[in-house]
Formats: C-alpha cells, sequence, structure tokens
C-alpha cells in the first residue's frame, strides 16, 4: 500500500543566546535542542495513472533511519518533512538570520511592506537553511542555492536547488506555518491556510474540467476543503516541475476527494497532515 498521507515532525529554532552559541570554532547558530525525529516517508514506486490527459560543524537535528517500504514499492529515495511555526520562532530567527541569510535573502527580507510577512519570510528561510545545514554537514550559512533551468523557455528561474549537491528540498509557507520537504528526488511542497467558499467558487472554473465537476458534487460545508486539496495538491506539483503557476491550472489532474489520485505520470501525490485550519501536500518524483 503506497503512502497517501503524512504527518510531518515539529522544528523549532534555537535560541541564539542558549549555551555554545557564538562559538569561536563556528559561524553556525547553536545547535537546534529538543527535536521531534522528522517525519520519514520511503519515495514510492510509481503508480499507473488512469488517465491520457561542503564541511562545517554538524548541527544537532537528528537524522531519520530508513523508513519500512510500503508493500511492493521500490525505495528510490528518501523524503523528510518539518513543521514550522513561522510565528513562534519570529523573534530566534530575527536573531539568528544576520549569519544564517544571504544578501539576496536579507534583502528580499527588506522589501516586505508589513512586518507579520517579514518576520515569517525570515523564520521560514532561517529554518530551510537549518535543516538543509544539518544534512549536508555545513554551517547553516555556507548553504549556496541556485535556480535549475526553467523547463518551458530554459532560463535559470525554474526549481531552487542546492549548489553542488543532489539533495532537493522545497519550502512553502502561508499564515504561522513553513513546511519543508527534503528528498534524495525531486519533491514540490505546499502548506495554504483553508480557502473561503467564495474563493473556491470562483476558481473551480480554472481547474482540469474533470476537478471543476468533483467540486461541484461537494455539499457547501464540504466544497471549500475540497478545493484546499486540490489546489495545495495542484501547486506542489507544478513547483515541482519548475513552472510553478504559469503552466496554469487546468492542464493537470490532481483530484479533489480525500484520497490523492494517482499523480500525472512519473509523479506521486502525498497529502501533508496539517494544523486545523491548514491543508498541505506533496508532489515526489516517482
Amino acid at each position: 500500500m503506497l503512502v497517501g498521507v503524512i504527518a510531518p515532525s515539529v522544528f523549532r529554532l534555537p535560541s541564539p543566546r542558549s549555551p555554545g552559541a557564538g562559538r569561536a570554532d563556528s559561524s553556525a547558530p547553536a545547535a537546534p535542542a529538543a527535536h521531534a525525529t522528522p517525519a520519514t516517508v520511503p519515495v514510492p514506486a510509481p503508480r499507473t495513472a488512469d488517465r491520457t490527459d561542503t564541511a562545517g560543524p554538524r548541527t544537532a537535528v537528528p537524522t531519520p533511519a530508513p523508513g519500512p517500504a510500503p508493500a511492493g514499492a521500490s525505495i528510490p529515495g528518501e523524503l523528510t518533512l518539518w513543521m514550522l511555526d513561522v510565528l513562534q520562532d519570529a523573534d530566534a530567527a530575527a536573531e539568528l538570520a544576520p549569519g544564517v541569510l544571504d544578501a539576496g535573502e536579507q534583502k528580499r527580507a527588506a522589501d516586505f511592506r508589513f512586518d507579520e510577512h517579514r518576520r515569517a519570510y525570515v523564520a521560514a528561510h532561517v529554518g530551510l537553511r537549518m535543516l538543509l545545514g544539518d544534512r549536508l554537514h555545513v554551517a547553516p550559512g555556507e548553504v549556496e542555492f541556485t535556480r535549475e533551468a526553467c523547463p518551458t523557455c530554459g532560463k535559470p528561474h525554474g526549481r531552487p536547488a542546492v549548489a553542488g549537491s543532489d539533495l532537493h528540498f522545497s519550502l512553502s509557507h502561508s499564515g504561522s506555518l513553513a513546511l519543508v520537504a527534503l528528498a534524495s528526488v525531486t519533491v514540490g511542497a505546499d502548506v495554504e491556510k483553508m480557502p473561503g467558499l467564495k474563493v473556491a467558487d470562483q476558481t473551480a472554473e480554472m481547474l482540469h474540467p474533470d476537478e471543476t465537476a468533483e467540486l461541484a458534487a461537494f455539499p457547501d460545508s464540504e466544497r471549500a476543503a475540497a478545493f484546499g486539496r486540490v489546489w495545495t495538491r495542484k501547486e506542489a506539483y507544478l513547483k515541482a516541475l519548475g513552472t510553478g503557476l504559469s503552466r496554469g491550472l487546468s492542464l493537470d489532474y490532481v483530484g479533489a476527494g480525500p484520497t490523492p489520485p494517482p499523480g500525472p505520470p512519473g509523479w506521486t501525490l502525498i497529502d501533508v497532515k496539517a494544523p486545523e485550519g491548514y491543508l498541505g501536500a506533496l508532489a515526489v518524483r516517482a
């Protein structure tokens, strides 16, 4: 049985004032303490779709052991998933940011008009760098990002990637939450606040025709959540492709039901268990 829904673990940023912070032998912030082991998911084998249409100190975030294989699935890689409360950790992130974020990230943070958005961005990106730094055995500030080629035009504005590494990642944040996925294969992650019914109804006609029909069959009390499932699955998939929403919303079917359908050819869709009021999803290269 292939994975359909997974629950991420919680990641907390360390306090810069904790013992060991600012050690002379490292530019990295203090090691995170008392974190839960991340949700670890074997990357599932492909499902047949029924539609044609570098060196530095290692932080103390635990590295998960390989999880069991779903029955009958081959394991080309492993995926780990973390959830961050970016508002709860905003103060710690703001203190860590000067030694962790690069110049581009700091400029983008400064450009936000609203303080709440800036603090959420900083916390999400500090958290991402700490998780990547742990996995790559480098200081968080030494992680170097690049952009892959866009699959549509070939220009360097496709998926974000870690320069010189085959580790894949995806970051999404909405409201007070950020979702970070790390994998040995291409992955896209999305987390969203639960949409309202008005937004769901206004956007439904832009989706794949089968998704539009499925949403119309849900009662008002369930349709917003069903639309949220479509949206998070679709955005996760489009992020994994590297096109984002520029590809359009009507080309690919991801389903509105409570269980993810077989993904587009070559991909597996996985729903993420999120706190009340949020929805999340992953798209993983099969």
